[in-house]
């Protein structure tokens, strides 16, 4: 019975802090080092780390709450080191650094900025330092007790700023090698790193860098959203091992108009201290557009000035797969004459495909018995959107559509194989339709197509469809098609394990694989 009383009284002062915290003022993200506080014997609830403040916008005369009661159990920790040289001296950088922050506890903004739970601790932090900018909506325009401006009211960024990618470049260091609590909640079954968790923070990081990037500083006007427009080709180089520490950084490398490019690399050194070796391990292209936050409407993002020569030259080779891309749309509204060619080439390669899927049909006896039918790869699941899946605004967030993605691709491709197998990469992907609290969720896949040329490294490609479904309106579409290539470890090869070859039964199933190997360049 004591504890039950403790533990409700300490939930009302954590909400009382809530609300006399929400209202200050946060610098914006530096980089983040994830992991664990220990303290001697019991951990205990830790308080926000800035001092209470009586003198507080609409406080004052208020007596600051009693501390909470000693050892009580606390949340894991991760702590955000947050410049903007608002601290005195001890901090890490330029700047001083700033206060250390609890990502496990929501005290420093209000209930309805704080999206779920349940996500991983880097998206947590992440989020957490991002809602700063955000709180502008409610506290804009309130200063020494003066009331808040309505985003009604808040007029849209008109002034476009020149800003340097130095100013947007964020990192995050996850201390694997001494938190065990933080690697047990990244580490698989084969005791490496969770791929489909790390695309869920590599997604969350873009996203803080957009939001930075796009800021103006600026409490009279409304900030953006932005949103995942599309990620490029991530190709893994390396394995990611769970026992060492990993780091994973960017920052803006070209804007457009209402789009903003963004890099990621994760790197990680060699356990045995290999300074030769290349350290990155993954590098993820991100695109975000813009939205005005009340109308919706795409908006201009700030301009990049790019300083020393890798930034130039990222800027430059982004720039240029921009144009190359507006290029290739207006080739594709091409002459009539084109088009009769193609579709020609194309039937042809159909009837190819298509021969020995008809004699698994006709004459299931004869076939080969080292091919099987597309159509029996299959895997499939669904859910139900919750609202702890959504993120700040208040959609699903994208992260997580593809660690549900690769889950479902990677135990497609255990099943398919018969042993684990090795992620390579994840093809270009495009965010065609948003996903909302209470959407149903269906995620369906198959083996697309396996690649048996080079006997060392067969390739398995697994393509994933997400289908947003509403029963209410007899209606589904496709939010997302996400395209993944493993392949399986060379002992098993040895070993004698053969990877089948994977036939379509029907012409709809052959035009989706050589739609997929024109995108991979395997089509003559």
């Amino acid at each position: 019975m004591t504890t039950r009383l403790t533990a409700t009284s300490l939930l009302s002062r954590t909400l009382l802090l809530r609300r006399v915290n929400s209202r200050t003022p946060r610098p914006l993200l530096g980089p983040i080092i994830v992991g664990l506080e220990r303290s001697a014997g019991i951990p205990t609830i830790s308080q926000p780390t800035r001092a209470f403040s009586s003198t507080a916008s609409g406080d004052r005369g208020q007596e600051p709450p009693p501390p909470p009661p000693p050892a009580m159990d606390s949340p894991i920790k991760v702590v955000s080191h947050l410049g903007g040289g608002r601290g005195g001296g001890g901090g890490e950088g330029e700047g001083g650094g700033g206060a250390a922050i609890d990502a496990g506890k929501s005290a420093r903004r209000p209930l309805s900025l704080w999206p779920g739970m349940y996500h991983s601790p880097v998206t947590n932090a992440l989020w957490e330092a991002r809602s700063s900018i955000f709180e502008r909506m409610m506290d804009a325009g309130s200063g020494g007790g003066g009331a808040a401006t309505s985003a009604d009211e808040q007029r849209p960024q008109t002034e476009l700023l020149v800003k340097t990618p130095a100013q947007s470049r964020t990192s995050i260091v996850y201390k694997f090698a001494t938190d065990d609590i933080l690697r047990e909640q990244y580490r698989d079954a084969w005791n490496e790193v969770r791929i489909g968790k790390l695309l869920e923070d590599l997604d969350a990081l873009a996203g803080t860098i957009a939001v930075k990037h796009c800021s103006d500083e600026d409490s009279t006007t409304r900030p953006l959203l932005v949103v995942t427009a599309s990620v490029d080709k991530m190709e893994l180089k390396k394995p990611i091992r769970v026992d060492t520490d990993l780091k994973i950084a960017g920052a803006v490398t070209y804007v457009g108009r209402s789009s903003i490019d963004i890099q990621i690399e994760v790197t990680q050194v060699d356990k045995d201290g290999d300074n030769q070796s290349d350290p990155i391990a993954l590098t993820a292209n991100f695109t975000f557009v813009a939205r005005d936050s009340k109308t919706g409407k795409s908006a201009p993002v700030n301009r990049l000035s790019p300083e020393n020569e890798r930034e130039k030259q990222l800027f430059g080779e982004r720039e240029a797969r921009d144009k190359m891309r507006k290029r290739k749309r207006e080739e594709q509204k091409g002459g009539l004459e084109n088009g009769i060619h193609k579709l020609r080439a194309e039937a042809e390669r159909l009837d190819a495909l298509l021969a020995e899927g008809r004699v698994f049909s006709d004459l299931p006896a004869l076939a080969d018995r080292d091919s099987i039918l597309m159509k029996d790869t299959r895997l499939e699941n669904s859910l139900v959107c919750q609202p702890q899946q959504r993120n700040l605004h208040g959609r699903i967030f994208g992260g997580f559509l593809m660690h549900r993605a690769f889950e479902l691709a990677f135990s497609t491709a255990y099943a398919f194989v018969g042993q684990r197998p090795c992620f390579l990469e994840v093809d270009h992907v495009d965010f065609l339709k948003p996903v909302d609290v209470g959407d149903f969720l269906r995620f369906k896949s198959c083996v697309l197509y396996t690649q048996l040329d080079n006997p060392e490294q067969p390739l398995v490609n697994v393509e994933v469809v997400a289908h947003v479904t509403r029963p209410e309106l007899r209606k589904s579409e496709v939010s997302n098609t996400f395209h993944f290539t493993f392949t399986v470890c060379s002992d098993m090869l040895k070993n004698g394990l053969k990877i089948r070859n994977v036939v379509p039964s029907t012409e709809e199933e052959a035009r989706r694989i050589l739609e997929r190997m024109e995108a991979e360049g395997l089509c003559n």
